[in-house]
């Protein structure tokens, strides 16, 4: 029986047409069309769909694989005609990265792990925060979307921030009387425009009035949700040379996910706050790369601003485009542009001008981009598919389509040593000690480990540097500050460090008597 079994399994997959062959030598997969048949084939991975392409004159489409998309050595892939078309293989081909020849496939783990080979952390002894960043919304009309945004950016900021709100000279007197309620709030500045000057303008005076501080420009119709400052910021310090860092949203045109250029859904059963949590938690710190930002949701290093100064006013006075002059203005100087996909912001789009003129500033836009950067789409079009990106939408797909409201994610916090609390509102990761190994443990697994070597301690605290970064840990729980290397990490990293009584019911309960040193914008 084994003999036979072995025999079917060198046979190697059964195929259907127009797929004539397959064969995976450890790092790329190369899938050969039949002469005459359809071209264009598409690949999914541990049941959803991962790319396609057109194959070559010869009729192969080789599909390369830099790292595993599922965070794991081992994934099945299944061979469509197009997306959600015709499945081309009689059951999934299991893939093991590195290792040529296809196995047989087994059910997929529930969700992806982390990618730890992929992530860009930021350098070890980082201080990420210390320079301020300055979030800068320019306003005009749409009340409501206004106060949404205002609203999640007090209340999910940590760390060393400030908030420009510039009134660009709004029609509807409820803008005036809106701003005037934030005014008072600590690290808050309200400013108003004498008349309007456009988007461009306005979002030039507020990284002027930021002085030395990075950016964060931000449309007065979006909402942030969890981590967003801190998820920017280290894509940002993530390498010397990152210029900008875009986040992801559901409407933000190539910056959309998972469906690039469309409005996607967020799951029904989750709150907004648990999707970006989604996100933060499995996209991974992969950060695709593209040759633009975008101005919805835009940090900007002030060493870029220092080089090449701000947006041109004259040439984008209501935007559709300056962002994408400017990251182009960028490069020419070596800085990159980064997609950080585990932050979401949640966008909706057009609610200043409206669809049709926004088309029209697009278009005009666009001439102007050409005409300047004659090479600009041509990047766009090389980048935006990249293997990275790919994996982004990958995860984000799988993510949201598993949701339920049992799935919804939760805050995920460390605690130290002996004696973790277990919450039904939180994810508690513990950090222990096993014997010569210090191991990161969640619900009883053991996630990662490392050997402390007490002669040579730098390794492993940079391990839990890589930790706290790759794991999403959102804040150290602690029953008393005693400036402990995970405390100074943390604070490094910009996660904050909250004082709770472990015997609290929950991390809502634990977390109300906890004094919040970082928050961003505290109430007077």
């Amino acid at each position: 029986m084994a003999s036979l079994l072995a025999r079917l399994l060198r046979r190697g997959p059964a195929l259907r047409p127009p797929l004539g062959g397959v064969r995976w030598d450890g790092r790329v997969l190369r899938l050969q069309c039949m002469p005459g048949a359809p071209r264009r084939l598409a690949l999914e991975l541990d049941g959803s769909h991962f790319s396609e392409a057109d194959a070559d004159a010869s009729g192969v489409i080789d599909f390369a694989f830099p790292f595993a998309p599922s965070g794991r050595a081992k994934f099945d892939v299944l061979p469509r005609l197009g997306r959600d078309g015709e499945v081309l293989a009689a059951r999934p081909l299991r893939l093991r990265l590195g290792h040529a020849g296809i196995g047989p496939a087994s059910p997929p783990p529930p969700s992806p792990a982390a990618l730890v080979d992929a992530a860009q952390c930021v350098p070890f002894g980082t201080d990420v925060a210390a320079r301020e960043v300055a979030i800068v919304v320019p306003v005009y009309g749409a009340p409501d979307l206004v106060e949404r945004c205002l609203d999640a950016v007090l209340a999910h900021s940590d760390g060393r921030a400030s908030l420009i709100v510039i009134d660009d000279a709004s029609p509807d007197p409820a803008i005036r009387s809106l701003l005037a309620r934030y005014a008072n709030r600590r690290g808050v500045r309200v400013l108003a425009n004498p008349h309007n000057l456009g988007f461009t303008a306005t979002a030039n005076r507020g990284m002027a009035e930021a002085r030395d501080a990075d950016v964060v420009l931000l449309n007065a119709d979006a909402q942030v949700g969890p981590n967003w400052l801190a998820g920017l910021r280290r894509a940002a310090l993530s390498a010397r040379d990152v210029g900008t860092v875009t986040a992801v949203s559901d409407n933000a045109g190539a910056f959309s996910v998972p469906e690039l250029e469309q409005a996607n859904d967020l799951p029904a059963c989750w709150s907004f706050d648990q999707a970006a949590r989604a996100l933060w938690q499995q996209a991974g710190l992969a950060y695709p790369a593209l040759p633009t930002g975008n101005g919805f949701c835009l940090y900007v290093r002030r060493a870029v601003l220092d080089v090449i100064g701000g947006f041109d006013a004259a040439a984008f006075p209501q935007g559709y485009g300056e962002e994408n002059d400017f990251c182009q203005r960028a490069a020419c100087h070596g800085f990159r542009h980064l997609i950080a996909g585990n932050v979401l912001v949640r966008h909706a789009r057009s609610a200043s001008f409206g669809a049709p003129r926004r088309q029209a500033l697009g278009t005009a836009g666009m001439a102007v981009l050409r005409q300047r950067w004659p090479n600009y789409e041509r990047e766009v079009g090389a980048s935006l598919w990249s293997f990275e990106r790919r994996v982004l939408d990958w995860r984000v797909r799988r993510s949201l389509a598993a949701a339920t409201a049992a799935t919804a994610p939760r805050p995920r916090v460390l605690w130290v040593g002996g004696g973790a609390p277990t919450w039904a509102d939180a994810e508690v990761w513990n950090l222990r000690a096993n014997g010569s190994e210090n191991e990161l443990v969640h619900e009883g697994a053991v996630i990662a480990a490392n050997t402390w070597q007490a002669e040579a301690p730098e390794a492993s605290y940079q391990a839990l540097w890589d930790w706290l970064q790759i794991h999403a840990i959102e804040a150290l729980i602690v029953p008393a500050r005693k400036e402990s290397a995970a405390e100074i990490l943390c604070r490094l990293l910009d996660i904050p460090v909250r004082v709770v009584d472990a015997r609290a019911g929950s991390l809502h309960e634990a977390l109300a008597g906890a004094a919040i040193a970082n928050r961003s914008f505290p109430e007077r």
